[in-house]
């Protein structure tokens, strides 16, 4: 008999809530589900706020009956942030969050790198915002619970996963006792210590490294802006990384590599974290500073993946696909652009619009993007962590140098997580007019954001279904165009059509755009009338053209519905 922790966890600044578990005995016999997901952290919240928003429904299956113990994931990206408005938590983060766009590594006392992300007044969110984890799984659920389509159920442990033919019959284990649920579809997203991984046999491939690290929630109360500080080599842990993050709360992320052979164990002895703690607090300055522990953890870093996340009808996101470092904010950001992906993937397939072997392109993208991440990844870690001897030879030589050679310093970028361009993906059209384009985002790229007005972007209105972006400065979209369109949607494909450029109505456009000052145009490198964008439901761009027609444009539509 399963048996959660029923009292709620410790926090000096988030108070936890324990749910009521959900027992078989209250609820009506068992139904068949069309998609179970395993686990209830932010890939899987994610996942199931993106299957209803394209109306199909999920259950949600959590061992625990409360959210994720300690701060976990603190920093969400742009795109990320771009993601979760999609699923309608975008507002509360945003709310609670401390957006940031710098980044500081110092060595031997001196900054000698500053890194700025980009931001212009096209973007709706901030480059970077620190939001602790409990908050965000906390916005998710309260978002799920306006959501019928959606059932979550607290306390139930998935401990037996065997396919039969066309389902997936779970074993779920309960504080009352066991019970069976069969379901279409399984997502396993548990973690990175999946159980479901571990049921199925599956093993990872990549690396994992030596190196542990130390992360600690303290309370102080430090006059600084929130910005990444990094510390190469500092006297108090030589040879070692440490990294401080602001949070909110009055909260403060100090993370700190071990020396070699220390055991997690003697790490998080309060001694030790106090120890070092206030080492760390005198290196900025503020050695006198009170503070109070809230929560400690100790990781590795691993680049790991799994070779293929859809194994019959048992699907991966998040942590239970792919183990990555922290160093680049990898994990819970990619995780989203897992559910993301899965989500419209999947939903196409349980409504039958695609047969089940498009799922085999969800795999290719995501795979294709941890291993992008991985090898990015994977340089930031050998720099903060050398590997061998000889990485550290090259480190410290780079650490030297950069105290007066200013063409080294850009080595301590920390490669921050980047969405993936699907550039093979199966959804881009080979027909069309990519490679003459000068500009704007390409095959598989993600949208570029544009304000259209002082509290209004583009991406306010994309996303959900295939959006086709057609610029005209008519008012009406041509009739060959509209029958096409209305074709596609009579084969029950959702598509709408947004008109840039019109100053009122456009005849066939769902929605307009006018484009006053050609900001859409220039960012989407549009020179003239007639030329379009079809993006995906998760937004990426699945073709462009210079000159659209019906033509063209059924050829697409008919590529999108043969998968």
């Amino acid at each position: 008999m399963h048996t959660p922790v029923a009292e709620p966890r410790r926090s000096i600044y988030y108070q936890y809530q324990v749910m009521q578990p959900w027992l078989p005995s209250k609820h009506p016999s068992e139904q068949r589900a069309k998609v179970a997901i395993g686990g209830a952290g932010p890939a899987g919240l994610v996942l199931a706020l993106e299957l209803a928003r394209h109306g199909v429904p999920s259950v949600v299956l959590e061992s625990e009956l409360q959210v994720s113990e300690g701060s976990r994931a603190i920093v969400f990206t742009r795109r990320s942030m771009e993601i979760l408005q999609q699923v309608g938590v975008a507002d509360r983060m945003t709310e609670g969050g401390l957006p940031w766009r710098y980044g500081n590594s110092y060595y031997r006392g001196q900054r000698v790198f500053r890194m700025e992300n980009p931001h212009s007044e096209d973007d709706r969110f901030f480059p970077m915002i620190n939001v602790q984890q409990q908050f965000l799984e906390q916005y998710l659920i309260e978002e799920i619970a306006r959501q019928p389509l959606i059932e979550l159920r607290w306390g139930n442990r998935v401990v037996g996963v065997e396919q039969q033919g066309g389902a997936v019959q779970l074993s779920v284990d309960t504080p009352e006792g066991p019970y069976t649920l069969q379901t279409d579809w399984l997502v396993a997203a548990d973690g990175a210590r999946s159980a479901i991984r571990s049921m199925l046999g599956l093993k990872m491939e990549g690396q994992s490294y030596e190196g542990q690290f130390v992360i600690a929630d303290i309370k102080v109360d430090l006059p600084l802006p929130t910005e990444r500080l990094a510390f190469f080599d500092p006297e108090w842990n030589p040879g070692n990384t440490v990294l401080m993050h602001r949070e909110p709360n009055g909260i403060w992320r100090v993370d700190y590599q071990l020396p070699p052979g220390e055991s997690p164990e003697k790490a998080l002895e309060p001694d030790s974290l106090h120890t070092r703690i206030n080492a760390a607090l005198a290196t900025i300055g503020h050695a006198d500073k009170p503070w109070e522990m809230d929560w400690a953890s100790v990781y590795s870093a691993r680049t790991l993946t799994l070779p293929d996340y859809v194994h019959g009808r048992v699907l991966f996101t998040g942590d239970a696909a792919h183990m990555l470092p922290i160093f680049g904010v990898r994990g819970a950001n990619t995780g989203f652009q897992d559910s993301q992906s899965l989500g419209w993937h999947l939903a196409y397939v349980v409504k039958g619009l695609f047969t089940p072997a498009a799922l085999a392109n969800f795999s290719r993208e995501r795979v294709g993007a941890a291993r992008e991440i991985i090898d990015e990844a994977g340089k930031s870690t050998r720099f903060m962590t050398p590997p061998t001897r000889g990485f550290r030879l090259l480190r410290d030589a780079v650490l030297s140098l950069s105290l007066t050679q200013t063409f080294v310093r850009p080595l301590y970028h920390w490669r921050t997580s980047r969405p993936h361009e699907y550039a093979h993906s199966a959804f881009n059209c080979p027909g069309d007019d990519n490679a003459l384009f000068q500009s704007g985002p390409g095959h598989g790229a993600p949208p570029m954001n544009v304000r259209l007005g002082a509290d209004e972007f583009l991406l306010d209105h994309l996303g959900g279904s295939f959006d086709l972006l057609y610029f005209t400065s008519g008012d009406a979209i041509p009739e060959p165009l509209q029958k096409v369109i209305a074709g596609a949607r009579t084969r029950g494909l959702p598509i709408r059509v947004h008109a840039v450029g019109n100053v009122g109505p456009v005849t066939g456009a769902d929605c307009h755009h006018a484009d006053i000052e050609g900001r859409v145009r220039q960012r989407y490198g549009v020179t003239a009338g007639g030329a379009a964008y079809l993006l995906r439901p998760d937004q990426h761009v699945c073709a462009r053209w210079m000159t659209l027609d019906a033509v063209r444009l059924q050829s697409a539509l008919n590529m999108i519905l043969e998968q």
